[in-house]
């Protein structure tokens, strides 16, 4: 089994980082029915699936502390102004869905190359973080009722499914490709291990 070093999980950490900036800035996906879908919640997911809560998470943050100076939040924005507007929960909501995903996926690692674990988790994970935080504050920030907010948001639940479904095809992929990735480990050797880590 190969160990893990500090230099392998900062280069995880980056490149993940820069995928999910690459999903934010593609342009939306045009559907049918109007509703415009990015794919950043996908990066998002697929970082927490594929690299576990601590590195999840903290590749997360480091594409939105990346942001504030880079075009690279959805759409090509940029700034902290981003934190003070209606897609601020949005944002927030990021880095603790790729956590909670990564936590669910690195728990359950023996299973973590079966789709249907995987996008359950990630599909869970999304509304437990993304589409809840986001529009509780779309509701405060735009002076919206809960129910207006929460009905804009369930206007990309279908998206999100099928993001969701991608997102599980490729981690499970990854996962069957480098079975280290979620396999369990003496605390020595990683910080992402569900058994000894209360990430």
């Amino acid at each position: 089994m190969t160990r893990r070093t500090p230099t392998t999980d900062v280069a995880l950490i980056a490149g993940f980082a820069a995928l999910i900036a690459v999903c934010a800035i593609l342009p939306d996906i045009k559907t049918g029915v109007g509703v415009p879908y990015s794919l950043q919640t996908f990066g998002v997911l697929l970082t927490g699936a594929v690299l576990g809560p601590v590195r999840g998470f903290l590749s997360v943050v480091l594409y939105l502390v990346a942001g504030l100076v880079l075009p690279i939040y959805s759409g090509g924005a940029s700034g902290i102004s981003h934190y003070s507007g209606v897609t601020a929960g949005y944002l927030v909501a990021f880095p603790l869905a790729a956590a909670l995903c990564g936590y669910l996926v690195y728990r359950n690692h023996r299973n973590a190359t079966q789709f249907t674990l995987v996008f359950t988790c990630g599909l869970l994970s999304s509304f437990v973080f993304v589409h809840t935080l986001g529009p509780l504050n779309l509701a405060w920030r735009a002076d919206l009722s809960l129910k207006e907010a929460f009905s804009f948001d369930a206007a990309y639940f279908p998206g999100d499914i099928a993001k969701n479904v991608v997102m599980a095809l490729i981690a499970t992929a990854v996962h069957r490709a480098f079975p280290d990735l979620a396999a369990r480990r003496s605390p020595a050797t990683t910080t992402d291990e569900p058994a000894t880590q209360s990430a």
